[in-house]
């Protein structure tokens, strides 16, 4: 008799949509609203129609070239609607797409070629030119050209089934290694089914910020074009663009990672345009009580708390978040999803009581490409708990008496910082090749509430000096930005348990990693500093809560990471008056040449900044 901890609250059986591919759902959609408008990219649309026959004819060359049923197809585009063709045409050709995402280093991507396997990637002249396509067997299609010459004919269709791939997505390795989940059409149809019923399908606006490289954009950009939603795909220029979208377009829907949500709370601009909204979607790592709290100032519609891993397919569970407690659950199972709180025995806990979470059901994937080994290992079968293939997700959480779950955290190394899913083994294997050093560990640090970070501690071979700046340098060729430590602490040895191995715990009991003392340094004292100087070493010193900030310090060095930048960047525009760039604040990474680029650009700012500012008075104003 199979054993089931949850006999009510697993009981998620819903009818689907079982033998469609995404492909199809898609052709249905866009046969009931060809004229509507299917996506937006600045000032670029495309109709239902439009999109259809763009992505059929780009299908059509794909087929040409031999793409059919489980042919991996690397995608290398930028964030546009030539990214939402080419993710329908490789769908359509049957084949299933894998994530080459141009922002992350080469290195990553050369490993994801080799590894996938893949025949064929489509990309740009631009992606091509940045990204190591020289492997042999791999045909590179240019975005251009193969949609100028495909041609639609009689034959084009999905040759895919069901039970093929829809995609591949890298996720970080434990093993040192990214590895790669294999995703069937049928798990994504579940998926789309299962929203419908945790947020409803009732169409709307819908604003992409999500990297098609992180599973959750299938949500942005597939499930939204198989019901009826306008896609506005966001160019990643920060808070203020997505605010200046969400006005603009009249935005309905968001979906974003707390980490993301914190930073437009921190600009007025943005955190104001949140008032018009529908529904908010909150997930990849866990939701602050306090956040949902905040953004409830200004929001009235509905906010989910979202959770599940790549290997279930995005979403398995969802919340719909009315008053937060101490903690915010994160639900139930969505459609045609189980779920099982065990012991390390596989023995189902008490209702109340901590256990891994054990996930089955439709969305469950097809395994790991090429990893049979590590397939068997997490995705198993446990007949004395339930006839479900399950996936061990390695998280703790327990089953409250209403049959919501609360998520606990890791039972292993594996973290979740700023909405991304990093195996710490994977940071330690890329700093432990690194020239010089002998021992690696990296630990997540949250020194200050709400600011995680992750935190390196070296042990480096004998009468060898390495400079963090070296191992950053090293890790910024290897691992995608979020990945690569923000501060690195050298030691003469690693503390043990009694047992013998590396005691992390005591770890994070040392002192918080600083960067370099400045009075080691020929830097200027406060008093002599100008005033640009004292206004950006002020900012950057309430930003990573530190009493100095030398003239010459690195950012960087003293712990700063991408929300810490857009911080200073909701701060200094405040302060001064004026926008000041993303880019600028990664590339000016001193109090010295920042200030000193600030001021330089100040009077030939002035004309543009009012004019934008006079701009986004008027969206205001038609809201």
């Amino acid at each position: 008799m199979l054993r089931d901890p949850l006999p009510e609250w697993n009981r998620t059986e819903v009818d689907y949509p079982r033998h469609s591919t995404i492909a199809d759902l898609f052709r249905q959609q866009a046969a009931l609203t060809p004229e509507a408008i299917a996506v937006i990219c600045k000032e670029r649309q495309l109709t239902y129609r439009e999109l259809d026959e763009r992505s059929t004819r780009l299908a059509c060359y794909l087929q040409s070239l031999g793409v059919k049923a489980e042919t991996l197809v690397g995608l290398c585009l930028r964030r546009s609607e030539k990214l939402v063709v080419s993710l329908l045409a490789i769908l359509k050709a049957g084949g299933a797409y894998v994530p080459l995402d141009p922002h992350h280093p080469k290195e990553r991507l050369a490993y994801v070629l080799d590894d996938s396997g893949m025949a064929v990637v489509l990309a740009s002249a631009e992606t091509r030119a940045l990204l190591p396509f020289d492997r042999p067997g791999v045909a590179v299609v240019d975005f251009e050209r193969a949609e100028a010459e495909g041609e639609i004919h009689q034959s084009a269709g999905n040759l895919a089934t069901s039970c093929n791939l829809a995609y591949v997505m890298y996720t970080s390795g434990s093993t040192g290694n990214p590895k790669g989940v294999m995703v069937e059409h049928h798990n994504v149809v579940n998926f789309f089914t299962g929203m419908d019923g945790a947020i409803g399908k009732g169409p709307g606006v819908w604003l992409a910020v999500t990297s098609f490289a992180f599973d959750i954009s299938v949500l942005e950009l597939l499930w939204t074009l198989t019901r009826g939603f306008t896609v506005v795909v966001d160019g990643h220029e920060g808070p203020a663009s997505m605010a200046d979208e969400i006005r603009r377009h009249h935005v309905t829907h968001l979906q974003m990672t707390p980490s993301l949500a914190r930073m437009l709370t921190l600009d007025s601009y943005a955190f104001a345009s949140l008032v018009g909204l529908k529904k908010i979607l909150l997930g990849g790592e866990t939701l602050p009580a306090d956040l949902v709290r905040h953004i409830q100032q200004v929001f009235t519609g509905g906010m989910y708390n979202m959770y599940g891993p790549t290997e279930t397919t995005i979403w398995s569970t969802a919340y719909r978040v009315e008053e937060p407690g101490i903690s915010v659950s994160i639900g139930r199972p969505i459609a045609n999803t189980r779920v099982y709180l065990v012991d390390e025995n596989l023995v189902p806990v008490k209702v109340g009581d901590t256990g891994e979470l054990l996930i089955g059901g439709e969305g469950v994937a097809r395994g790991y490409l090429r990893r049979t080994g590590l397939t068997a290992e997490r995705f198993i079968a446990a007949p004395a708990l339930s006839t479900d293939r399950l996936y061990r997700t390695g998280d703790l959480a327990r089953i409250a008496t209403d049959g919501n779950i609360e998520f606990l955290g890791r039972a292993d190394y594996q973290v979740k910082l700023r909405g991304h899913r990093i195996e710490l083994g994977e940071v330690e294997a890329a700093l432990g090749r690194c020239t010089g050093v002998s021992q690696a560990v990296v630990v997540v640090r949250e020194d200050r509430a709400d600011d995680k970070r992750l935190v390196a501690y070296i042990v480096a071979e004998r009468s060898i000096s390495i400079e963090s700046e070296a191992l950053r340098s090293a890790l910024d060729k290897k691992l995608p930005e979020v990945m690569v430590p923000s501060s690195y602490v050298f030691l003469s040895a690693l503390p043990l348990t009694e047992n013998g191995k590396i005691d992390r715990n005591a770890l994070l009991k040392l002192p918080a990693p600083g960067g370099p003392n400045p009075s080691e340094r020929n830097n200027k004292l406060v008093g002599e500093l100008s005033e640009m100087e004292r206004t950006v070493a002020t900012v950057w010193q309430e930003a990573l809560g530190t009493p100095e900030v030398g003239l010459d310090d690195n950012f960087f060095d003293l712990g700063a990471h991408s929300l810490t930048v857009a911080e200073v960047q909701a701060k200094l525009q405040s302060t001064l008056g004026r926008e000041v760039s993303l880019v600028d604040l990664f590339q000016f990474t001193t109090v010295h040449t920042l200030a000193s680029h600030l001021a330089a650009t100040e009077s030939s700012d002035a004309i543009s900044q009012v004019s934008a500012r006079a701009q986004r008075r008027r969206l205001a104003r038609q809201d």
